[in-house]
């Protein structure tokens, strides 16, 4: 760990002095891409974050927003966060993708929620290559037992292989946590005098330098070099700490909070208090530690996992140590919060002594130049396939193939809230004993208010065209929601990248941020957090630009229509009508070939109001959205062994003809099935379209006539197209 010679310059400056060795690794994390988003920051002014729901915005350890009740009753908020474990997880996928899941969950905690819900997005390789199934198995392995251990449920998420993630994989998850307004803290130091204590876990020697190790480009050797830059992780320690720190909650006994994650003790402890205006004096031999003859800069920067930092009332510090001790938690003093400066000694020795301030906000941000991005032009297989071997190769695709082999491994039900898990095109998951208002549901009572969750992005659409891509990502959360009945209250992003310095590649960043941004605001879901992490970049080259979104909304009622078939009811197209294009899609990525990115309207805020209406209509008897794969993809997934469909797919371009018709990928688009279709159509908004597709058969088989081609499968055939992941891993 080193500064470079310019900030090596500028904190000379600032200190007046040749910085201490602990300083010089103090501030190189800090001041690290990861922790600093010197590249960044200059970009995410772009986003909304204001709004009446929104209680605490970007720049604390988790965001914190109201749910809407009825009049009558006591404000409830919902937490959420999202982080990234990338390069971590490349390393070592079981312990860098489980560290992922107790980071973000310690973010819940220190705002002073209880963690009630998980959202993976995972981004792999080429599944053929044996090494992206290895990283696939193994950060699989590491969320479902994090996740298992500590009772907190993966009720949703995504999985998507491109090439492009082949030396440099995503792991990012998100998580959302229940909070009463009466125990909400910050991690803003409140008043010198008070104390600064750790509770949790033993400090060892693992992972130092990991910030600054997520700030640059995976070497070749990284998998060997990089390994004690990488976490491990204690599941039954951090549930533990969950339900301590609902104890000293409870108490009232935490003025301020912040978890140990990136730069470990010296990032929670100095942002603690510089977002306080406020110093500390921390003595760090007095950290409990658990390796012998650690120095006073590991005790600083490891990342030993299961800690938090917490300001307390000198005259409550007895009370912590008791109840750190019931949960067989260690429990050390650490030091004071002052008016003055952030200092650390180390056997009698000042080895730190800077401005708090300067520390967290010095860091010079980058002007990068950025080249825009190329846009992609029509250029179809020189040798279409036909329509069943294009049906067949789309269905069975990695990326849209089913996901039971990952989501099986998840306990999604712990807890007893999960009303509609993962499999769905949005997790539904259930608020306690929060109530709507009847006039919120406008079916004629008052009803529990449902928390829907949905999380994901497609490296397809923002390879193909990043600014549109991103905007399409926003819309199919928000209509991943809208699907299962619920209208959006707020989303956190996790922005991934390559190496900014390379202008093509930062173009295509901004691009994203720009494209998220836009749509996000349009549909008026203020983003009120997220995660930055960029050098995603490997000797294969750098990755696509990926702007993972998880947003959550709000539904009266628990009862969500799910994605599979009734025997009653004819089913419609319904949504965003536009010309067809394989622009992105997972058709022309099996087979090849170009086209540009589908149109989508300046504002379709209208349509996701129509279909969350006509999903909360009692006479709906499933609704699934149409994205990844196209319309073939969703029909081929709501037929059962029971249920089988006759559908009739309209050819509505003459260029692309069935390859358009059943492969395009605009999103905004979901298939209703309907026993009063008449009612649907009459309550669609401008700019609607709805579109009779097929009724529903008792044979189990899904037949699709477009145009002069015809498709018949059975059920039982599709479930082995789609076995593709299962069949590989068992």
């Amino acid at each position: 760990m080193s500064l470079s010679a310019s900030d090596h310059e500028l904190v000379v400056e600032e200190l007046g002095r040749e910085p201490t060795p602990a300083e010089s690794a103090l501030f190189e994390n800090l001041w690290s891409e990861h922790c600093a988003y010197r590249s960044s920051r200059p970009l995410l002014s772009a986003f909304e974050s204001e709004g009446e729901q929104v209680i605490v915005g970007p720049g604390d350890d988790a965001a914190v927003v109201e749910v809407p009740t009825a009049s009558d009753s006591d404000p409830v908020y919902v937490t959420m966060g999202i982080e990234s474990h990338n390069h971590p997880s490349y390393v070592d996928p079981f312990d860098g993708a489980a560290t992922g899941v107790g980071g973000i969950v310690r973010d819940t905690l220190s705002m002073g929620a209880y963690p009630i819900a998980l959202a993976d997005s995972l981004y792999f390789g080429d599944f053929a290559d044996d090494h992206s199934k290895y990283l696939f198995e193994g950060v699989v392995e590491g969320i479902s037992h994090y996740g298992n251990c500590i009772g907190v449920p993966t009720v949703t998420g995504s999985v998507d292989f491109h090439p492009e993630y082949e030396g440099n994989p995503l792991v990012n998850v998100a998580c959302v946590g229940l909070l009463d307004p009466d125990r909400l803290v910050t991690a803003e130091a409140q008043r010198p005098g008070n104390k600064l204590v750790l509770v949790g876990n033993a400090t060892g020697r693992d992972g130092l330098g990991g910030a600054s190790f997520a700030s640059e480009d995976l070497d070749e050797d990284a998998e060997t070099e990089d390994r004690p830059a990488v976490q491990v992780g204690d599941p039954y320690a951090e549930k533990l700490l969950i339900e301590a720190n609902e104890v000293l909650l409870d108490e009232d006994l935490i003025e301020s909070a912040r978890d140990l994650g990136a730069a470990g003790l010296g990032g929670a402890s100095s942002e603690l208090v510089a977002k306080g205006g406020l110093g500390a004096d921390i003595e760090l031999d007095r950290v409990h530690q658990r390796e012998p003859n650690m120095t006073g800069l590991e005790i600083l920067l490891a990342e030993s996992q299961e800690r938090m930092c917490y300001e307390v009332r000198p005259e409550n510090t007895e009370r912590v140590a008791e109840i750190a001790e019931r949960f067989d938690l260690g429990c050390s003093v650490i030091g004071d919060v002052t008016d003055e400066r952030y200092r650390c000694t180390f056997e009698g020795d000042t080895i730190v002594d800077v401005d708090a301030e300067f520390l967290g906000e010095g860091a010079p941000m980058n002007d990068l130049p950025a080249t825009e991005p190329d846009l992609r032009t029509r250029s179809l297989p020189t040798s279409p396939p036909d329509v069943d071997e294009a049906f067949e190769a789309v269905v069975a695709s990695p990326t849209t193939a089913s996901k039971r082999w990952v989501y099986r491994q998840y306990d999604h039900e712990v807890g007893t809230r999960t009303a509609l898990g993962p499999g769905h095109d949005a997790a539904v998951v259930a608020l306690d004993e929060v109530i709507a208002e009847a006039s919120v549901s406008g079916r004629g009572s008052s009803e529990p208010v449902g928390l829907a969750i949905s999380s994901g992005a497609d490296p397809n659409w923002t390879s193909a065209a990043p600014y549109e891509g991103a905007r399409a990502i926003a819309l199919e959360n928000a209509t991943n929601l809208a699907a299962v009945g619920a209208t959006p209250l707020a989303a956190v992003d996790c922005l991934n990248g390559g190496n900014p310095e390379k202008p093509d590649v930062y173009g295509g960043f901004t691009a994203i941020v720009d494209g998220l941004a836009e749509m996000c605001e349009t549909l008026s879901v203020p983003v009120v957090g997220g995660n930055v992490s960029l050098y995603n970049d490997s000797p294969s080259g750098p990755i696509p630009p990926t702007p993972t979104l998880a947003m959550v909304g709000t539904r009266p009622g628990l009862d969500a229509p799910t994605t599979k078939l009734d025997p009653s009811g004819e089913l419609l197209l319904l949504g965003i009508e536009s010309e067809p294009a394989l622009g992105g899609s997972v058709y022309l990525q099996e087979f090849g070939g170009s086209d540009r990115f589908p149109e989508i309207p300046s504002d379709p805020t209208a349509v996701l109001e129509t279909i969350a209406r006509t999903a909360l209509d009692d006479s709906t008897r499933a609704v699934h959205d149409v994205s990844h794969g196209g319309l073939a993809v969703s029909l081929a997934e709501m037929v059962t062994d029971e249920v089988g469909l006759d559908a009739e797919v309209p050819i509505h371009s003459a260029d692309l003809g069935v390859a358009g018709a059943l492969f395009d990928e605009t999103p905004g688009r979901v298939l209703v099935q309907t026993t009063d279709p008449e009612s649907v159509r009459q309550r669609a908004a401008d700019g609607c379209s709805v579109t009779t597709i097929g009724s529903p058969t008792d044979d189990g088989r899904l037949t699709i006539e477009a145009g002069s081609a015809s498709l018949e499968y059975a059920a039982a055939e599709i479930g082995a197209l789609r076995s593709t992941i299962t069949d590989a891993l068992e």
